[in-house]
């Protein structure tokens, strides 16, 4: 059977940006940490993608270990916004194009501004959703960095 390929892995395919894929069974959300522990990987290279609406109206991006709460001042000031606050759950996929749970930082129906947690940048390789539940991509965080257009800033609790 051939792998459905979802938006981020067609955008690193065109960038030619070295990945790996792996996709489990999963029929409902549950959150990167139990995730992490059902596939016995390590949550310390396993992020989390959250979407946050600044004071000024846009819509900004933020990539951080799935087992670490996302500081939300340092975020707006990451992004340059006085504040910023989580969108609402029933709000991901209008905003993103993705769904709870498979929402990746690739390939959103906007390029919002993204910010991934300092953490990653001493890491060989991060993962990150698929764009989908149930796949999980494997990158160097380089290369999510040129993928996504991002920076890196400390940004968790």
């Amino acid at each position: 059977m051939k792998e459905v390929k979802t938006n981020a892995m067609r955008i690193l395919d065109r960038e030619r940006i070295q990945y790996k894929i792996n996709t489990y069974e999963c029929d409902e959300f549950h959150d990167g940490v139990q995730i992490a522990e059902m596939l016995g990987q390590d949550p310390n290279i396993s992020y989390k993608t959250l979407v946050c609406a600044g004071k000024s109206g846009g819509h900004f991006v933020f990539v951080i270990p799935v087992s670490a709460e996302l500081d939300l001042k340092a975020a707006a000031r990451a992004v340059g916004e006085k504040s910023v606050e989580m969108i609402h759950v029933k709000d991901i996929l209008a905003v993103t194009g993705y769904i709870r749970g498979g929402c990746s930082p690739i390939g959103m129906k906007k390029a919002f501004p993204t910010v991934i947690d300092r953490s990653a940048e001493s890491l060989n390789e991060i993962i990150i959703s698929g764009g989908r539940i149930g796949s999980q991509i494997f990158l160097a965080p380089a290369d999510l960095i040129k993928a996504a257009r991002a920076s890196y800033a400390d940004i968790t609790a």
